[in-house]
């Protein structure tokens, strides 16, 4: 397994590992024709529009040539939480390579980029049915930051997702 910052060429493969990611994590939370209708497309241009400005930060796995995995951070988008946390925007990893430590590597990885960064806490957003994630999110360090579920909609559904955290100096 590779680690390396995304270029302009694999804005396709990262929206494909994106979309194949939300079809089957969120295929018991989404409504089926939300997740039938993502766009690659539409995220292809997202993600090509992240990687020329340099924000957030996005580093892929490659399995051999082929991109398994990312993860998106950088600065904290929450209103008030101040330059020294940052957040990881994104990070999902293609259904056939769960559970083979891809997950865990690109954490490794943005943890190392986000303490050399100077920053001392991470922050992250997780869907509060999506419990592979927060399976692995606790693995790794992250708590769930009580108080501070939100409601969110994604495919007309109502749902809620909660802020967990994790300390960078450790």
């Amino acid at each position: 397994m590779n680690i390396s910052p995304a270029v302009s060429e694999d804005a396709a493969a990262i929206a494909r590992a994106q979309v194949r990611s939300w079809q089957a994590a969120y295929e018991r939370i989404l409504p089926d024709d939300y997740l039938a209708n993502l766009s690659v497309q539409k995220r292809e241009l997202m993600w090509r529009e992240f990687i020329s400005r340099g924000s957030p930060e996005l580093l892929v796995a490659r399995d051999e040539e082929c991109i398994v995995g990312f993860v998106a951070f950088g600065p904290c988008r929450d209103e008030g939480s101040g330059a020294a946390r940052a957040e990881v925007w994104a990070i999902y990893v293609t259904p056939s390579h769960w559970s083979q430590g891809v997950g865990s590597q690109l954490w490794r990885h943005a943890r190392a980029r986000l303490t050399a960064q100077g920053y001392r806490s991470v922050s992250l957003w997780v869907l509060t049915g999506n419990e592979r994630a927060i399976q692995f999110y606790d693995g790794v360090g992250f708590t769930a930051d009580e108080g501070s579920a939100k409601e969110v909609v994604l495919g007309g559904k109502a749902l809620q997702e909660i802020r967990y955290v994790a300390d960078l100096r450790d």
